[in-house]
């Protein structure tokens, strides 16, 4: 089990006055703001030309530099999710970020989930139009680490002023990001039932794999906000049908599992990740999708 409660609201909200805060607020001509520097990496906003509907194709591009990382949305024993907000008061809306399958990094004792390599957040912008909303200026709130995590929060200005054509490079961006992202369960590959232990010690998961699919899965379950669960025992192995016991040490105190979504992150191989919500019911103990 990995669990950032070392890094709740509360303490992430303490970290503020030690932030390193880098602003960017120059804007660039292109679709692109300026990189924001750091110790550890850099960081930038992309946007693409709004579309059709008016709303606009956007990510948080990361570049840690080597030998260090950043974080996903659960950062694992002790990190920083990434969080992106608009300019206070602004019209602008900001869909939360999505996140490319990560890899686990193990420093030590310390178990950390994220990206040491360079990554982009899609996110989608609605109401950013040239005329109310120039220039576009966003914050940027994420961790950077190398042995120690370094808070790394940055004002992020695009000028919507110029004439907007899309940029091929910034596109390819945007898309080899979503590339990167889990897919929805298919048909061949889906969460086909779940069963929580009564005393919630663990979660039993039935999941049917891709064909050809010979080494065990790599699971990302999060759970309680801050918790996030990876270790697992097979209990019944057919094909490509599995049951998966995942361990759930150290729960929150008094946690009622009734009513609440868990997601579920499974990598099978090398080229499938598959994401599914985990949805509990007020009352039975099986759930099915």
């Amino acid at each position: 089990m990995i669990h950032s409660s070392c890094l709740s609201r509360s303490v992430r909200s303490a970290f503020i006055a030690c932030l390193m805060i880098v602003s960017s607020t120059a804007p660039t001509l292109a679709a692109t703001s300026a990189w924001a520097t750091s110790d550890g990496g850099r960081m930038r906003l992309i946007v693409l030309p709004a579309g059709p509907d008016g709303t606009r194709q956007a990510g948080l591009q990361i570049e840690p530099n080597s030998e260090w990382f950043t974080y996903w949305r659960e950062p694992g024993d002790a990190g920083i999710p990434p969080q992106i907000t608009a300019e206070p008061g602004s019209a602008v809306t900001l869909s939360a970020l999505s996140f490319p399958v990560p890899k686990r990094v193990d420093l030590g004792k310390i178990r950390d989930v994220g990206y040491d390599s360079p990554v982009v957040f899609p996110f989608t912008l609605s109401n950013a139009n040239r005329e109310s909303h120039n220039p576009l200026k966003i914050t940027a709130f994420i961790g950077l680490c190398h042995n120690i995590c370094i808070p790394f929060q940055a004002e992020l200005s695009i000028d919507l002023s110029q004439e907007e054509t899309t940029n091929v490079e910034e596109a390819q961006l945007i898309d080899r990001a979503k590339a990167r992202l889990p897919a929805t369960p298919t048909e061949d590959f889906f969460v086909s039932g779940f069963r929580m232990k009564d005393d919630l010690s663990s979660l039993d998961v039935n999941v049917r794999l891709p064909e050809g699919s010979k080494d065990e899965p790599r699971i990302l379950l999060t759970g309680p906000e801050g918790y996030l669960f990876t270790e697992y025992q097979t209990i019944s192995n057919k094909g490509p049908e599995r049951t998966l016991r995942i361990a759930l040490p150290k729960m929150p105190r008094n946690y009622t599992v009734s009513g609440k979504t868990w997601h579920i992150l499974i990598v099978a191989g090398h080229k499938r990740a598959m994401e599914a919500p985990l949805a509990f019911a007020t009352s039975p103990s099986i759930v099915k999708p």
